[in-house]
């Protein structure tokens, strides 16, 4: 039976990003820090070169962080650039309860709104910049989302948008899953929403949809050609990279060059920078 938005909402209402993995509790300052360690040891592999997401100039400017989870990136862009107005919206109450904690926590402000982002009750032509960092590929109808996206910008705005990448363990999978299934008995897994049999799986599907636990209803992945497309009819391509190879499920720490190099060639997530037609 095909997902909804319902089942997603339920899922990360009950499942918020990061819980599990963290000794901390949700919500503290100790959690935050640890995830901003993790996030940045791992997913950008030590080195956050922020413009790569961050547009420079978004003084005066609009901002929504689109899927905002637990706010690691409402503090990025708040912190890191002079922004004239900060939104953030999640579809959970939850995640925009650790938000709004996080907000607290270091002193930024941000305009917090629960939203569909298949249906965003936002005016269009509204914002002048959306970030949407590994978000849509967890919705029903990932399309629909890009339209949202799309229209709640003002024409010419630009937007930041990550997606599962489906990369050359992704697409070959079947052939090589007996090397996960060693990594597995060696160790390897992801820790909390019963991701520590992840490399156990045979299902290329299923371990995109593991990445973000056992229960999780939808994830999907997606190739450079097939997300260029998803985007063509409403934005131009500026820049495309690739980014994230996950050390931290790996039994054994991988040197630091290798990390980057998995990193920027072989990622698990593709990012385009994009600018509204």
């Amino acid at each position: 039976m095909s997902k909804t938005i319902d089942d997603v909402k339920s899922f990360w209402e009950n499942n918020p990003l990061f819980t599990g993995e963290s000794q901390f509790e949700p919500g503290s300052k100790a959690f935050f820090e640890h995830h901003k360690e993790v996030y940045y040891d791992d997913v950008f592999a030590g080195n956050f070169e922020d413009e790569l997401y961050i547009p420079k100039d978004l003084e005066n400017k609009r901002v929504l962080d689109l899927g905002c989870g637990v706010g690691f990136w409402t503090i990025e862009i708040a912190q890191k650039r002079k922004v004239g107005e900060m939104h953030s919206a999640d579809l959970t109450q939850n995640a925009l309860d650790v938000t709004r904690k996080r907000l607290d926590t270091y002193e930024v402000d941000s305009i917090l709104a629960q939203q569909n982002a298949e249906a965003m009750t936002y005016e269009s032509n509204f914002f002048d910049h959306i970030n949407c960092q590994g978000v849509i590929h967890h919705t029903p109808n990932t399309e629909k989302t890009v339209e949202e996206i799309a229209r709640v910008l003002k024409p010419g705005a630009t937007a930041s948008i990550s997606v599962y990448y489906k990369n050359f363990f992704v697409r070959n999978w079947s052939s090589i899953s007996w090397i996960g299934k060693l990594l597995h008995k060696l160790g390897a897994g992801l820790k909390g929403r019963g991701r520590e049999s992840i490399f156990n799986e045979g299902n290329t599907d299923e371990i995109t949809r593991l990445y973000d636990g056992a229960d999780n209803p939808i994830g999907k992945s997606y190739s450079k050609q097939e997300f260029i497309d998803m985007v063509a009819p409403y934005f131009e391509v500026e820049k495309l990279h690739l980014f994230f190879f996950p050390a931290r499920a790996l039994p054994i720490p991988l040197p630091r060059f290798l990390h980057r190099l998995l990193h920027r060639k072989l990622g698990f997530m593709i990012h385009l920078s994009l600018k509204k037609k």
